[in-house]
């Protein structure tokens, strides 16, 4: 990457493709942000660089690289690729980290099991500018989708059809909405949604506060 891309990354500030870090933490802590970015759209994490935009560089190039390669090959169930570059800005040295959107999503913190138990594995996912938990609802799709399990016959039912008429008259639809519209179970409302988003009918987005709701796919 040149120079001048990674400072127009600095003046742009942290967002939903970038992320800043001062120093290495801790495995887990910048495992959860290599594991958000290969579970979104890809991104960058820039150690060396403070929340504000400053350059402050790293101690040791070296030392943080291994704790990073360490951190994707170990810490990340199944491990993230990466590529790592090393730049001078200013007189001090900072680490790229670029991490592209992954095809074996999700990815989750490593707790050494056979497969991903969705009810307590520790998905992240990006939102604006912050990694923040991934719901059910959320793994599932990823799930189905890097396991090629898309709907492409799909037969709209009575359930669907109400997504589509609250839509008319509303941007978007939660699960909770759907419970209470249709007087059914929130895992059937939740099964519904889940369904509509693999058959394309669907995009499902996350707020700030981890609460997740869905559009009309346009």
């Amino acid at each position: 990457m040149k120079i001048i891309a990674v400072l127009d990354l600095i003046e742009n500030g942290e967002n939903y493709y970038c992320e800043f870090k001062r120093k290495f933490s801790n495995h887990k802590k910048i495992a959860k942000e290599m594991i958000a970015f290969a579970n979104s759209g890809g991104g960058y994490i820039l150690f060396g660089i403070d929340d504000d935009g400053k350059i402050v560089g790293v101690e040791s190039e070296k030392s943080e690289a291994n704790l990073i390669i360490e951190t994707a090959d170990k810490f990340c169930e199944p491990p993230i690729n990466f590529n790592i570059e090393y730049k001078e800005l200013k007189g001090k040295e900072i680490i790229i980290i670029e991490i592209p959107e992954s095809d074996k999503k999700p990815h989750r913190l490593q707790d050494y099991k056979n497969k991903i138990d969705i009810n307590k594995a520790t998905v992240s996912v990006r939102v604006n500018d912050k990694s923040v938990p991934a719901s059910k609802e959320m793994i599932k799709i990823m799930l189905n989708e890097s396991n090629g399990h898309s709907l492409k016959h799909y037969s709209i039912g009575e359930n669907e059809k109400k997504v589509f008429e609250y839509l008319d008259e509303n941007e978007t639809i939660t699960v909770s909405e759907l419970k209470k519209i249709v007087n059914i179970s929130e895992r059937r409302a939740s099964r519904t949604l889940i369904k509509m988003v693999r058959a394309k009918l669907l995009l499902i987005h996350k707020r700030d506060n981890s609460k997740e709701y869905f559009t009309v796919l346009k």
